[in-house]
């Protein structure tokens, strides 16, 4: 069986597409604009997610929205179960983010571990006014008391399974697939 076959398409381009406007939408509407938000990417999908957030709300809104890129690495609290030197790529936010409503974004929320060591980093940066949540898909499975507030799609998923996430920065095609893990 190939690679192919172990996997299903759960979500398309067009979908996918779909999913980043409304998420862009109701950021909007909670945040009544872009004025006083800065959206924050996890590297690495989350990074590229934030992008076109940002290409979108600065469309809808005709004026510029403040990105920056979070490097969780050195936040993690699995870096002692890992024997390889973690690689860092940086974290680039060239704005304060004291009273503004950062929105973090990633692809993918799962147990909450990524999105609590994002919290850690961001909270060391300066006193953001909220720190509020965005993600492509919530797969369940919560091991940290946390919660997006702003879902592309609720996928519950088992154990045994993966959501994968590819973007055409990546992965040359926008999609979500459900893997099935094998013990």
């Amino acid at each position: 069986m190939n690679e192919a076959e172990k996997r299903t398409k759960l979500i398309d381009e067009r979908d996918f597409g779909r999913m980043l406007i409304r998420l862009a939408h109701e950021i909007l509407e909670r945040n009544r604009g872009t004025e006083h938000i800065a959206i924050v990417g996890i590297r690495t999908r989350g990074e590229f997610l934030a992008r076109r957030l940002v290409e979108t709300l600065t469309k809808l809104e005709s004026k510029p929205v403040p990105l920056g890129v979070l490097d969780i690495t050195l936040y993690r609290d699995d870096l002692r179960e890992k024997h390889a030197q973690p690689v860092l790529q940086g974290t680039y936010i060239e704005f304060d983010i004291t009273n503004k409503h950062v929105i973090l974004v990633d692809d993918v929320l799962f147990t909450g571990r990524t999105v609590r060591s994002a919290l850690s980093e961001l909270v060391d940066l300066g006193r953001p006014s909220s720190i509020q949540l965005a993600v492509l898909v919530d797969r369940g499975h919560r091991e940290l008391p946390i919660k997006a507030d702003f879902v592309g799609k609720n996928i519950p998923t088992s154990k045994q399974q993966e959501v994968q996430v590819c973007m055409k920065e990546l992965d040359n095609e926008d999609a979500v697939y459900l893997k099935e893990l094998h013990d």
